[in-house]
């Protein structure tokens, strides 16, 4: 597993928290956090899942279920960080990051703020979505930048001050066929 310095902090060790089944009072009560009905939009927003968004607050508790009561198993530290929606639970979220790590998080600590993550090495942010367009900026994997228009192969990015085009296969936080203007 690939370390990016201040993404998120190990707090309890987990092992794979995901699969585990709820909390013994969650069970008792019959209080479960079901997945979307069809596996594409959420039973709460009725947004489609997954989807991205990224994180508001400076720090967010990944809890082991949806509610105060689970124990919390990652706190990530990075505001802006994309984070990917994969079920909704009342005012509880389950994400994942990059990695695939996450949690149930409060929707409070959310934006809808679209971020993405570079995950190529040696990237490069273009003036224009072409392969030879002048390079505006190096850009090195762990960067977070917040995302602008894309079209097949290509996003439009803001990091550290400099706007520019970056191939799509660089990044998380996008799927590969998603179009945005």
């Amino acid at each position: 597993m690939k370390a990016i310095p201040g993404r998120w902090l190990l707090v309890m060790a987990a092992v794979a928290f995901l699969a585990l089944p709820a909390s013994p009072l969650a069970a008792a009560t019959g209080e479960v956090a079901p997945e979307a009905d069809d596996g594409t939009r959420g039973d709460v927003t009725n947004l489609p899942l997954p989807r991205y968004v990224s994180l508001k607050a400076a720090e967010g508790n990944a809890r082991r279920g949806p509610s105060l009561s689970h124990r919390i198993d990652w706190v990530f530290v990075h505001r802006g960080m994309p984070l990917r929606v994969t079920a909704e639970f009342g005012n509880w979220r389950r994400v994942e990051d990059s990695e695939g790590q996450g949690g149930w998080v409060h929707y409070t600590l959310l934006s809808g703020v679209r971020t993405v993550l570079v995950e190529a090495d040696d990237s490069t942010l273009r003036s224009r979505p072409e392969p030879g367009a002048e390079i505006v900026a190096e850009v090195e994997a762990g960067v977070i930048g917040r995302l602008g228009a894309c079209n097949p192969n290509w996003c439009r990015i803001t990091a550290g001050g400099e706007s520019g085009w970056i191939e799509k296969a660089a990044l998380w936080g996008v799927e590969p066929d998603e179009i945005r203007d």
